[in-house]
């Protein structure tokens, strides 16, 4: 079987400002109606408030996107042996049916312990590779790294410079990538150089000579977003400010220019690691191949086979032509479309077949009346 992984949509911050809805619009898009949208728990899963942590996203989403009509579903995967498990197929299986799964705020290590080789991280995986967009922010852009930055452990609890090993997604796709998002945070004002997500430019300098050199390093600004999709190669930057692509070698000669990054510490790293800098701004988009080859492999490649199977499985139900009745709103507009033919009002009865059209349902007249079917 033929398929092509969906977009993954990667936050700087904002997820849930009106910046954060501009990108998500842009993602949603694509989907199908009332996308079903499945909020991953895990990041916050150890914070006493973890459902309302996942449930502001929720509301969030159900009121900036409403146009969408999106069917969301928490999953309460908080922790591992405990009564909501990341291991438990019972409340983790709606992220099969999911169109976008979103995973967000908490913090980037509990959620890289919770989640390695789990199988919620399985069937994200398998739901991906069928189709299905992934939204990462805030905890979970930096968890799902090759090497994950300790942020609160450093930045909260002073341990010494460390990185931590990550749950490494774009490694199933060849590419060893670190994210780090509020790249260009300024909360410590003139006193404290909060930059590069909390480190600081001289501490990141520091922490940059302990990453493995086969790491590409991508800052995300804050209230802006890549998105990343391997069906057309391209990668485009969605928000207020840039992306900034740090890497070893690259796949062209072409070399960045530095003047603008005077001041940033980013020349001085480029060279001590014989890297490139790049930045890509608002509105950019560049080819996938600027960070590295995409390599989709067969689409069961390091997955349990029986998540595959079941992943497989639904995405083919799903797939199958619909049984269900249409919602009350298209029903309701098939009935004022007919007043409307009854009344000989055909620019009305024309602009009502169009809403009909846009919910995603088609109608048909016969003798019998109305017949309503998917679009």
């Amino acid at each position: 079987m033929d398929t092509i992984p969906g977009p993954i949509l990667l936050f700087g911050s904002g997820e849930t400002s009106p910046s954060g809805r501009k990108v998500f619009d842009f993602a949603l898009q694509k989907l199908p109606y009332a996308p079903r949208i499945a909020l991953l728990e895990t990041p916050s899963g150890f914070e006493l408030n973890s459902a309302r942590v996942i449930g502001r996203v929720a509301e969030f989403m159900q009121v900036s996107l409403q146009n969408f009509h999106p069917q969301i579903t928490t999953i309460p995967a908080r922790a591992r042996n405990t009564a909501f498990s990341p291991d438990d197929f019972a409340i983790v299986s709606p992220l099969l049916e999911a169109d976008l799964i979103f995973m967000g705020p908490g913090s980037p290590t509990y959620a890289e312990r919770q989640l390695c080789d789990s199988l919620a991280w399985h069937m994200l995986i398998a739901r991906h590779r069928l189709g299905a967009t992934l939204a990462f922010a805030s905890a979970a852009t930096i968890a799902i790294s090759a090497s994950t930055l300790p942020v609160y452990e450093i930045y909260k609890a002073g341990e010494d410079l460390h990185w931590k090993d990550g749950l490494n997604f774009f490694g199933l796709y060849g590419l060893d990538l670190v994210f780090i998002p509020h790249w260009n945070n300024t909360e410590g004002g003139a006193e404290l150089d909060t930059s590069r997500c909390f480190m600081g430019q001289a501490r990141f300098s520091r922490l940059m000579e302990m990453l493995p050199s086969d790491n590409t390093v991508i800052g995300l600004d804050e209230k802006t977003a890549l998105l990343v999709e391997p069906h057309t190669e391209l990668c485009h930057v969605i928000g207020k400010g840039s992306v900034t692509v740090l890497h070893t070698g690259h796949l062209h000669d072409r070399r960045s220019s530095t003047s603008d990054l005077a001041g940033t510490g980013l020349p001085e790293i480029a060279k001590q690691r014989e890297s490139h800098v790049h930045q890509y701004h608002n509105k950019a988009s560049f080819p996938l191949s600027e960070i590295g080859y995409f390599r989709a492999y067969r689409p069961e490649a390091n997955l349990p086979p029986s998540v595959w199977q079941q992943a497989l499985e639904v995405h083919q139900r799903l797939q199958a032509p619909h049984t269900h009745e249409p919602p009350s709103e298209v029903l309701t507009l098939v009935k004022l479309r007919q007043a409307a033919r009854k009344h000989k009002d055909w620019a009305a009865a024309d602009q009502l077949r169009s809403q009909i059209t846009a919910l995603g349902w088609q109608t048909k007249d016969t003798p019998e009346g109305p017949e309503v079917t998917p679009v």
